[in-house]
């Protein structure tokens, strides 16, 4: 039994989840300085985003904690396109975006989130591509080896027409 679980993944995911809290932190206290001096829609954009990235990355991380230690297609797939769709072009948004009026610290930290989101695709889809090649395989040597079992044998029929004439 080969393990499907990528150990890269998970040390990455294992960071992640000491480096959101202090990336959280960060942002929230940057955006609570700068957000008089922010127009109205840019408030109201952070502020989504803020609810947004926490709710995501806290199913993110289980999702990809479960899916890679237990080797689950499903979950791992889930964390996949978390990461992909929602999470990574948010940071990108929030890191390049010069209406938002970026603070150096703000900036490093979300260059750090963005490696990691980055890192994190890239070791998923390799993961996930092995894992559903490595299951696949095994579904069809278990369904030939159930096909085999009810196969009669070759001997069997031979007997059973030569006894009936």
């Amino acid at each position: 039994c080969e393990i499907l679980s990528s150990l890269p993944l998970q040390m990455s995911l294992y960071f992640n989840v000491y480096f959101f809290p202090f990336w959280w932190l960060i942002t929230v206290a940057i955006l609570y300085l700068k957000y008089p001096a922010l127009s109205d829609y840019y408030k109201f954009i952070l502020v989504t985003i803020m609810v947004l990235v926490s709710l995501t990355e806290l199913i993110r991380l289980y999702l990809g904690y479960v899916g890679n230690l237990l080797e689950k297609v499903p979950e791992l797939a889930g964390f996949w396109l978390l990461t992909l769709l929602p999470q990574l072009p948010i940071i990108l948004f929030l890191l390049f975006n010069e209406g938002l009026k970026i603070h150096s610290l703000e900036r490093a930290v979300h260059i750090i989130f963005a490696a990691f989101l980055s890192f994190q695709a890239v070791a998923a889809f390799f993961t996930l591509k092995r894992m559903v090649n490595t299951l696949a395989t095994r579904f069809r040597l278990t369904e030939f080896h159930r096909l085999e079992e009810q196969r009669p044998a070759p001997g069997a029929s031979s007997l059973a027409t030569g006894s009936s004439s």
